[in-house]
């Protein structure tokens, strides 16, 4: 499907998160809300300031949150937990495994401060393999919106319309907000944000943009470029994956994550099973961040527009390779 989408401005996306955990805490009085001092930081403040008596801040102990969440859900309630993604996704991983997925729970989980544009930070608190844990994880639904608005929207979603687990990705550094608020979403469908059948770009999060970037570039050499924003992890869209395998023969992934286990990795394992064709990947190589200036950062690990383009010229020389179809 396509999507309307002009450049708003730049704006986080965790701010998506917040106002959608908001809209969604007006309209449904069982979502309840937990934060791990560090509420603010990551969107919760919004609805922890217009409903007190629904949020629990239970301190720097976020296996604990983990299990809170899981009995609340037990009781009716519908939880929302969000901290940075590092401890949301990593340090949580036995408590979410056992305590909500088994028990297929309908707990949302936030994690923040994802990929390397939190920058200062550094590696410890950049996550970048969060979603290659969550989406072997059975019963998980894996949410990477691209901007502030489809953020709030997922968020939204994921409260509304979910069964289950739910883990959402997002960042802290304002970055282009260009979705439309009347934009179709739906989780587990791909959005086409730029028609080409010379080849196909899939990205996520932050990379949409980027992608978008390359695309345009592209467009003067004559080099028409398919954009997929693949804002659902898992479930992946495998129709739109395969169909873009089939009409464009080449397809490049980008994400502010590592490149083993993420979504390429993703993307991938649907091409190799149903329409073999050339891949190429964008994102961490196998390394760790550091602290610095986030777009320094990108730019320095190559999750930019200009790495995307200079993947896609190299993809397109081995576009022609023969396979068995």
């Amino acid at each position: 499907m396509r999507i309307r989408f002009s450049n708003k401005g730049d704006k986080p996306t965790k701010a998506g998160f917040g106002e959608g955990l908001l809209d969604a805490g007006c309209r449904i009085p069982e979502v309840v809300a937990l934060g791990a001092d560090i509420t603010a930081s990551v969107g919760v403040n919004l609805f922890a300031n217009r409903f007190p008596e629904r949020f629990l801040s239970l301190g720097i102990a976020e296996q604990n949150c983990i299990g809170v969440a899981a009995g609340l859900a037990l009781e009716g309630k519908t939880p929302v937990f969000a901290t940075y993604g590092v401890f949301a996704a990593l340090r949580t991983t036995d408590q979410i495994r056992v305590s909500v997925c088994y028990n297929n729970l309908h707990v949302v989980i936030g994690g923040a401060h994802a990929g390397v544009s939190v920058g200062p930070d550094g590696a410890t608190h950049q996550a970048l393999e969060d979603l290659a844990v969550m989406r072997v994880l059975p019963n998980m639904t894996v949410l990477s919106p691209c901007d502030a608005t489809q953020t709030k929207i997922a968020t939204q979603h994921a409260i509304n319309k979910v069964n289950g687990p739910v883990y959402i990705r997002f960042g802290r550094e304002a970055m282009p907000d260009f979705t439309s608020e009347n934009q179709s979403f739906e989780v587990g469908k791909a959005q086409q944000l730029h028609g080409g059948n010379d080849i196909t770009i899939i990205a996520t999060g932050h990379l949409v943009w980027e992608a978008l970037q390359a695309a345009y570039q592209l467009k003067k050499e004559k080099i028409h470029v398919r954009v997929i924003n693949m804002h659902t992890i898992k479930p992946i869209d495998r129709e739109t994956i395969i169909r873009a395998a089939r009409e464009t023969g080449a397809i490049v992934t980008a994400e502010e994550h590592q490149v083993a286990g993420g979504m390429g990795s993703a993307v991938a394992e649907v091409v190799a099973r149903e329409y073999p064709v050339p891949m190429n990947f964008i994102g961490m190589p196998d390394r760790f961040g550091e602290s610095g200036n986030p777009r320094e950062l990108m730019q320095k690990f190559g999750m930019t527009a200009h790495t995307i383009e200079k993947a896609v010229l190299s993809l397109l020389q081995r576009k022609n390779i023969p396979f068995n179809h």
